[in-house]
């Protein structure tokens, strides 16, 4: 039997729009994701998809309902432990990367383990390991204009597992990214996927979704589908 990792359950968010009266984003959203899964969520703008990747993501808490990670009731918690759960369960992959200019591939990798206060030996030696497992180890001594995009994403994928995270969330992970770079990312996510981590990737591309085993389709708040993908 598999192990839920995630149960939501009936969430709504909705947002105050001043003489606009009330936006309603979510409008009553239940579902579960085991351990292990590669979920993909599509929507057009504005259907609601990227406000359930930050509730999911604990980036926001919803207005009503509930919802489980790992049995932890996070829509009850507190904005510093939301915080705790997202360095500690979750790792997040961006559009944008969102690497520190500043700071080599190296020193943008342990990020999270600084948050944890991970001693720094053992900060060095995982973000190395993560780093290594991507084949990028020639490059943690490199600004991030010093890296190819899809370097950067590499970077950004290798910050998401230092952690050793319940979950991996991919927000249009290949958006800033050429075809053939993109196919690269999405053939690294599936391995990952592979090799047992849960996966949830927000994408509004059909090639990019067809990389999962589970496609949710959001419209106007609701989810309009839910189905197992099949295979050639």
């Amino acid at each position: 039997m598999a192990d839920t990792l995630i149960e939501v359950n009936c969430i709504t968010k909705d947002y105050e729009m001043g003489s606009a009266g009330v936006f309603k984003a979510l409008k009553g959203i239940s579902l579960k994701v085991e351990k292990g899964e590669f979920v993909a969520i599509m929507g057009a703008s504005g259907s609601g998809k990227s406000t359930l990747l930050h509730i999911l993501g604990c980036l926001d808490t919803p207005t009503s309902g509930s919802y489980h990670l790992e049995g932890v009731p996070v829509h009850t918690l507190s904005p510093d432990s939301l915080a705790e759960v997202r360095n500690s369960k979750i790792g997040f992959v961006f559009q944008s990367f969102y690497l520190l200019p500043r700071a080599n591939a190296l020193e943008n990798v342990e990020l999270p383990l600084i948050y944890a206060k991970i001693p720094p030996s053992v900060r060095k030696r995982r973000a190395m390991e993560a780093i290594s497992f991507l084949g990028l180890q020639d490059h943690i001594n490199h600004l991030p204009n010093q890296l190819s995009g899809g370097q950067r994403q590499q970077i950004a994928i290798a910050r998401a597992l230092v952690n050793n995270p319940s979950l991996i969330m991919a927000d249009e992970p290949t958006g800033n990214l050429d075809s053939v770079t993109s196919q690269r990312i999405m053939e690294l996510l599936k391995q990952l996927n592979d090799f047992g981590n849960t996966l949830i990737l927000v994408t509004h591309e059909p090639d990019i979704a067809a990389y999962a085993k589970r496609l949710i389709k959001i419209k106007d708040g609701l989810i309009i589908s839910d189905e197992i993908m099949k295979r050639g």
